[in-house]
């Protein structure tokens, strides 16, 4: 699922950075499909969480 660009909804990059490192240390090195989706759309989540915290930073 698509993470949401709403500011209020975002989890935070560190929840976000251990569900990372949880899925690939469940998966033994090699995703499945759908854990390749989901991987997919935890970077993107990451990723807009790290974007707001800079921008709420500054």
């Amino acid at each position: 699922m698509p993470p949401t660009s709403d500011r209020r909804f975002l989890r935070p990059a560190d929840v976000v950075n251990a569900d990372i490192r949880s899925l690939w240390e469940q998966s033994d090195g090699r995703l499945s499909p759908d854990e390749e989706e989901r991987y997919h759309w935890l970077l993107v989540e990451w990723a807009a969480a790290v974007r707001a915290d800079t921008a709420q930073a500054a």
